[in-house]
């Protein structure tokens, strides 16, 4: 599987591989040396996560949609980087089950919040626990949501596999009926729900027709607190790894925008470009 980029609903896949890949991280720390000969660190609570990408060669219709995207020729705003090597879609702190609550939603079925976080609001690095505080009578819901930054959901292209798993949750004993994946058009219109009732094993679905975001959730059984723990969203059909013991948290693949760009091009063959192209993520997640 390639790289995708573009605009949410219209993400390209780029047929030729890069030549160079650094997705090396930015930690931003900083060094003070006093007269005295202390010495004290200093390092950002956010760090924003940079993807630099260059191609030797690259396909002409390539070359034109990446040109068109950095120019912002079609519209302003973020660009969706779809990187399968990532590991999971989520950002590294939602992946943990850390931080800011606004990361997740909850459903609303009997006029208050029917489930609550604890923990999480006190800090980005505090673990997050939920507590479910109402089951309606037969079920359905409440529901709790996993939220993207800047979109109705985390871009996907039509085709695509997507792998989603709860394993934080269901090794702190929640009690849950379902794993959910809804799907959205581009205007933020619901398309289709897809629902597992296993949530034992990873879901693994394939994007469909139409939809531009997948917006993962978990469906609970009963009342109770439990920690959130780790959750993975992956391109590709991952379950045997995450069964297998491999850890779910990765770095995520958030709204990248690019705020550099060069481009350099010459004639080839007829087939490809020499081109320089960096891409520079500055949207932290």
């Amino acid at each position: 599987m390639n790289m995708w980029i573009g605009r949410p609903g219209a993400l390209r896949e780029i047929t030729d591989g890069a030549s160079s890949f650094d997705r090396s991280p930015d930690l931003g720390v900083v060094e003070f040396r006093s007269l005295e000969g202390g010495v004290t660190t200093w390092a950002p609570p956010v760090r924003p996560r940079r993807l630099k990408v260059a191609w030797e060669a690259m396909q002409p219709a390539d070359v034109q949609h990446l040109d068109r995207l950095a120019r912002r020729v079609d519209q302003l705003g973020p660009v969706a980087v779809v990187d399968p090597l990532a590991g999971n879609l989520l950002g590294g702190g939602q992946a943990a089950g850390l931080g800011d609550p606004s990361r997740w939603a909850v459903t609303r079925l009997s006029g208050y919040e029917d489930i609550v976080f604890y923990g999480g609001g006190s800090g980005a690095y505090v673990p997050n626990s939920v507590g479910v505080e109402y089951i309606p009578p037969g079920g359905g819901g409440p529901d709790l949501y996993w939220q993207h930054p800047n979109w109705a959901g985390y871009p996907v292209t039509p085709g695509m596999v997507v792998t989603w798993w709860t394993p934080g949750l269901l090794t702190s004993g929640a009690a849950l009926s379902q794993l959910r994946i809804e799907w959205y058009r581009t205007d933020g219109g619901l398309i289709s729900t897809d629902t597992t009732t296993t949530p034992g094993t990873p879901m693994v679905r394939t994007v469909p027709s139409g939809a531009a975001y997948a917006r993962p959730a978990v469906r609970f059984a009963a009342e109770g607190v439990w920690l959130l723990g780790e959750s993975i969203l992956a391109l590709g059909d991952v379950s045997a790894a995450l069964l297998a013991g491999a850890r779910p948290i990765g770095e995520g693949t958030p709204a990248y925008s690019i705020t550099r760009y060069s481009h350099v091009a010459s004639e080839g063959d007829g087939a490809h470009r020499d081109i320089g192209l960096e891409l520079v993520e500055v949207t932290a997640p």
